[in-house]
């Protein structure tokens, strides 16, 4: 009954395709390949990126460092080389706080490979397949 009424709730109340389970591991590998989105895109210039650093405080700690076909690819300036963890941890942006969100997904990102989180499907394969059948 639980696990029925926590599927309603994140599918049609928080409309979400997947439930996050695990945590941090401070490796920092999701601090260093960041796409940010802004009005539905992925930013794609560093003329936008500038304008968006003038609106928003965060921006100003990423660093471009590159660009794919998704869009710029950023890096955050916060993150300490040799450690790999964050100099601003207890003071991080919202943002960062609630990493990750399944909207990486949709964008055409992914997880690092070693993160602690993972994202599993609310509704299995079958599922989705046996809704389209009826």
């Amino acid at each position: 009954m639980f696990k029925q009424l926590k599927k309603f709730f994140y599918k049609n109340i928080l409309k979400r395709k997947y439930y996050r389970s695990g945590h941090c591991l401070g490796c920092g590998e999701c601090c260093k390949q960041i796409y940010v989105r802004h009005a539905r895109n992925v930013v794609q210039t560093e003329e936008e990126f500038q304008r968006l650093r003038l609106l928003h405080p965060f921006y100003t700690y990423l660093k471009v460092v590159g660009k794919d076909e998704i869009g710029l690819i950023f890096e955050c300036q916060n993150l300490h080389k040799q450690t790999h963890k964050c100099t601003i941890h207890k003071k991080r942006p919202g943002i960062c706080r609630r990493y990750p969100v399944e909207e990486i997904f949709m964008m055409g990102g992914e997880l690092a490979k070693n993160c602690g989180y993972k994202f599993t499907p609310i509704e299995s394969f079958e599922e989705v397949m046996n809704k389209l059948n009826k």
